[in-house]
């Protein structure tokens, strides 16, 4: 079950007679008591990573960087069966100090996440018959705080344009949104940006859109894939969660818009030698399927050269919630 034997060390005994008695007192336990002293924190995780077979590419890129980059680096010297809930908080209480890469303290909706990980990886230890308790359970954390929206009025577009501050988390106005749109009417994805801010889209629902997924009779599109980016690795996936699996009701406005781009992509194929065909809706010049980064990057240098306050790509689907919002009872 766990691969090749470890030798066990141990030192400071007395005498040898002591020594040996240590020795036979250890191979007489079971071999999951055994694999507890034996077995530091950072094995374990390692071990565990590689049984983490049936989620997410990108799921399990987050818990190897919380392996990599957090949990190894605090607790990995501590022998597996020597874990306590001191160790735990006092690796929380250093992250809670640090700051990032980018001179940023780390969040705590992502000491939340590192914290699922190592319960995670130690409910398996549990399962597994390794431990009894799990060390990470009542580990108390700040609480993560979700950024409100804000609204980009006159008044905050002034202050932006003096000063450069900027929101977490900011949308546009409906006249906002409108100017934004008819800057980008000439864009060969016009489309795609039509339908992530009017239909809520995620970039990586719109960037794994497939023409397969579009039905014109019935004015609606089905969600059942996206493009997921993990690394330099980019691959088609299930959607987010159970919910993003979803059809959404398009209007006459976005059927002729739909169908114009799906008229210039058809040119496009006849013009481009080695088109790929990716069979998606929004993809690149030779028909390749876009990277949700890009679509990312794209985004960013269209609101700067519309001279709009910025946003983020995200906070499109904010905006697209606000305005699909029925207005309150007068």
């Amino acid at each position: 079950m766990f691969g090749r034997r470890e030798r066990v060390r141990r030192g400071g005994y007395p005498t040898r007679r002591a020594a040996e008695t240590a020795r036979n007192d250890l191979l007489e336990q079971p071999r999951a008591e055994r694999t507890t002293q034996t077995w530091t924190v950072a094995r374990w995780l390692r071990h565990w990573l590689t049984t983490k077979t049936g989620i997410r590419p990108s799921t399990l890129r987050s818990y190897t960087e919380h392996v990599d980059r957090h949990l190894i680096p605090h607790l990995g010297r501590v022998r597996l069966g020597d874990l306590t809930g001191h160790h735990v908080a006092a690796m929380f209480t250093t992250l809670i100090a640090a700051q990032t890469r980018y001179g940023r303290p780390i969040t705590p909706s992502t000491l939340h996440r590192i914290r699922a990980t190592l319960r995670s990886a130690l409910n398996a230890a549990i399962r597994d018959g390794l431990i009894r308790d799990n060390p990470a359970r009542h580990i108390e954390l700040p609480s993560p705080r979700r950024p409100q929206a804000q609204v980009w009025t006159d008044q905050r577009v002034a202050q932006w344009r003096r000063t450069g501050q900027r929101f977490a988390v900011a949308v546009w106005t409906a006249t906002q949104l409108a100017g934004f749109l008819e800057h980008v009417c000439q864009d060969r994805l016009y489309a795609m940006w039509w339908l992530i801010a009017l239909r809520g889209l995620r970039r990586g629902e719109a960037a794994g859109l497939r023409w397969i997924d579009v039905d014109f009779n019935h004015k609606v599109i089905m969600i059942g894939q996206q493009r997921i980016a993990y690394g330099h690795t980019v691959e088609d996936g299930e959607p987010k969660t159970k919910a993003s699996r979803r059809t959404i009701a398009l209007d006459h406005i976005t059927v002729a818009l739909l169908r114009a781009h799906l008229k210039r992509q058809q040119a496009e194929r006849l013009a481009t030698s080695g088109w790929q065909d990716s069979g998606k809706v929004f993809t690149n010049p030779d028909g390749s399927a876009l990277h949700p980064d890009w679509v990312t990057r794209r985004f960013g240098l269209l609101v700067k050269d519309s001279g709009l306050p910025p946003v983020r790509l995200h906070d499109l689907r904010h905006g697209a919630a606000t305005l699909a919002r029925p207005p309150a009872p007068t």
